[in-house]
């Protein structure tokens, strides 16, 4: 007889906190009341990595090692994290989107783990996104008014297109003189000994859209940082930026006013309370906060990026009170306003929901459709609607 399986598919605005405790309580599931259960979580993980910190205490480690999480790469964390779990012998495991921030490959070994145990281990899913629930699954529950509701199917996304208002137009041109804004020739970095980049070449035109994809650890931070100028491994290499040669005595603060930059955990950057309309004007002093008094161009620019995004009712709500994909429709806002030569998107979908993504993407495509500013986005994988015109694989 096999084990029953299952899944809960739930938006962003769920807590996952508050559904595991009541899964762990046995409040959603009566048949594994008083059994054994672990957590395989992003937060499982960050407890035991804040221990090492503290303590050096290295509890999860592979093959005997003793080695921090931090050294290892992220699929390499989650497997080493998920047999520490199963050495414990539970008779529940709870997955809380296991595939956060891995390539397709580790993903591929994590799902493959999961069948062989779900023989022996009764599994149960946490998945923002619907193509990432476990085939095996035998019950799939979503949130309706309060409560969880088994699901025939799982419906296609039926949402409006979003995005309606046209992309603000610039309060000031950037003028580039280069057609080619980033240009790599065999381009190799390494640290301590180790190839991170090996050969690497790269010439990213005006108003092109690229994807970099690559596997955990492959470099793609690496590139980055190179890119960005962030990074003391350009220095000796040749890299062209913005027209000029790297080591001729660019300014970095010059050299960054030309790009646009957006990472997923940005936000920890902004841990005051900051409006949603401060947050947006910072962009045009690359400033973390405002400090200097806007212009009242700047100040309409600015109202017209939040209706755009539909915030404006709430744009002197505290920014760190918003949703997920709010913070980030924000800070993507943010690094456009001044529609820098160059946009990079460091992650951008990483843990969100399925409508989530799709509003982000639109977003995206029609920061490219409707303004000069190229675009380079970074992920593991390649989101449904998403429109690049190039593809680079490390």
């Amino acid at each position: 007889m096999s084990l029953p399986h299952s899944a809960f598919y739930i938006s962003n605005s769920v807590s996952k906190k508050n559904l595991i405790q009541k899964i762990k309580d046995g409040a959603v599931f009566k048949h594994i009341e008083e059994k054994q259960i672990e957590v395989f979580s992003e937060v499982t993980l960050n407890q035991f990595i804040a221990e090492e910190k503290r303590h050096g205490d290295f509890v999860v480690k592979k093959d005997a090692l003793k080695q921090s999480l931090l050294k290892y790469s992220e699929g390499e964390r989650k497997k080493t994290l998920l047999e520490f779990l199963l050495a414990k012998e539970p008779d529940v495991l709870i997955l809380d989107n296991p595939y956060d921030n891995l390539d397709a490959s580790s993903q591929l070994i994590l799902k493959d783990r999961f069948e062989t145990i779900s023989n022996r281990i009764i599994l149960i899913q946490i998945a923002h996104r619907k193509n990432e629930i476990l085939d095996f699954i035998d019950a799939v529950y979503c949130l309706n008014n309060e409560n969880w509701e088994l699901l025939d199917t799982i419906e296609s996304l039926n949402v409006d297109e979003p995005f309606v208002e046209s992309i603000p137009k610039p309060y000031e041109t950037m003028n580039i003189a280069n057609e080619v804004l980033v240009d790599m020739r065999n381009v190799n970095v390494s640290f301590n000994g180790v190839a991170v980049l090996e050969n690497i070449s790269l010439q990213i035109k005006k108003h092109e859209f690229w994807q970099i994809t690559g596997k955990n650890g492959a470099g793609k931070s690496t590139l980055l940082s190179l890119i960005t100028g962030d990074s003391v491994k350009g220095y000796g290499q040749d890299i062209t930026l913005f027209g000029i040669k790297k080591g001729s005595g660019e300014s970095v603060w010059e050299h960054k006013r030309k790009i646009g930059y957006f990472s997923s955990d940005m936000k920890m950057g902004f841990a005051r309370k900051t409006s949603l309309e401060n947050m947006i004007l910072s962009g045009f002093y690359d400033s973390i906060g405002l400090y200097d008094k806007p212009t009242k161009i700047q100040i309409e620019i600015m109202v017209q990026w939040l209706k755009l995004l539909g915030f404006y009712e709430m744009r002197k709500k505290n920014f760190i009170f918003l949703t997920a994909a709010e913070q980030r429709s924000v800070l993507i806002a943010r690094a456009m306003i001044k529609h820098p030569p160059l946009l990079i998107l460091d992650e951008p979908t990483a843990g969100l929901d399925d409508k989530s993504v799709h509003l982000l993407v639109s977003l995206i495509n029609k920061i490219h459709n409707e303004t000069k500013t190229a675009i380079l986005y970074v992920s593991h994988k390649m989101e449904v609607g998403l429109q690049p015109l190039k593809n680079f694989n490390l």
